[in-house]
């Protein structure tokens, strides 16, 4: 029992052991970590500073000293006064097409990635073919066609037609596909058939309850492509109130003195750097919820697809 003991003991202690090669790579990871959160940390703080009287933030972009409060609320009451108040209107939309788009992109590539993966019928490869072909092709390709399709539908300037596109997620049938492919045997599948199971009752009482990873993955690729997605909204949504907030953030720097002195001129309300970081922070905000809430999933299903040894 004690030799036991002792050997755990040993094998914990040459474990936690600091070997150089450890150390290396702890003092890399630690040092490309802190590179990539210097600036961001400091582009956040800087929403909580204010500029001067000719729009410069005083000691620097890399300077911290000033921070309050009473900067950040100053900030959120310009970029919220900007054009009288369009900036919620911007984040409505964005939540109502990457919400809308999300949702519709689960409903439909869950089942088609589970018809993939465990149906038999003629044209199969095709469609896994076509599948992969879609998530290679470049979105400005697609952008002139599906113009003149909602174009002759009369869509545009309505965001229904953006959701329904984005909620065609062809990443996310793959993902469905790998998963179901991958976790869900075959056995199991036969199994429920044999017990009298439609195709449409096996997917919801077999496959589904098993694809808490996949219903992750594809909420938050989803999701993150379509609030950060930037050409479909420029194209069918021309004017500023039907807008996103991808499109708004580009209209905010286009009209802060920084960037077009001319085009601000005419401006009541003027944005520099603390207003427009804020504006950013707050645009990101919601990419972070949803990384947050479904961190967990994202963690396991990071290895869907994985073939154990």
């Amino acid at each position: 029992m004690s030799n036991s003991r002792k050997s755990s003991g040993s094998r914990h202690a040459a474990t936690s052991r600091w070997t150089p090669s450890r150390a290396g790579r702890v003092g890399t990871m630690s040092a490309a970590a802190f590179i990539f959160a210097v600036p961001i940390l400091t582009f956040i703080l800087m929403g909580f500073r204010q500029e001067n009287s000719t729009g410069q933030v005083p000691g620097g972009i890399f300077s911290i000293l000033g921070l309050s409060l009473e900067n950040a609320k100053r900030n959120l009451d310009v970029v919220m006064s900007y054009n009288h108040g369009i900036f919620v209107t911007w984040m409505q939309n964005s939540l109502i097409v990457g919400v809308g788009g999300t949702l519709l992109a689960v409903l439909t590539a869950l089942p088609a990635g589970y018809a993939l993966a465990k149906l038999r019928f003629n044209g199969r490869r095709v469609l896994r073919f076509i599948t992969l072909l879609t998530m290679v092709m470049p979105n400005t390709v697609l952008v002139i066609p599906l113009f003149l399709e909602v174009s002759a539908i009369g869509g545009i300037g309505k965001l229904w037609p953006v959701i329904v596109i984005m909620g065609f997620y062809p990443f996310g049938v793959y993902l469905s596909y790998i998963h179901f492919l991958t976790t869900l045997p075959r056995e199991l599948v036969e199994a429920a058939r044999l017990d009298g199971l439609s195709e449409v009752m096996v997917f919801l009482r077999i496959a589904l309850p098993v694809s808490k990873q996949a219903v992750a993955l594809v909420i938050f690729f989803s999701f993150v492509a379509n609030w950060t997605n930037y050409f479909l909204p420029l194209v069918l949504l021309p004017l500023s109130e039907q807008g996103t907030v991808t499109l708004g953030l580009q209209q905010l720097i286009g009209s802060s003195p920084l960037f077009d002195p001319t085009m601000s001129a005419g401006l009541t309300t003027k944005l520099y750097m603390p207003q427009l970081a804020l504006a950013t922070t707050i645009m990101i905000v919601p990419v972070l919820a949803v990384f947050i809430g479904a961190q967990r999933f994202l963690m396991r299903g990071a290895v869907v697809g994985a073939v154990k040894g």
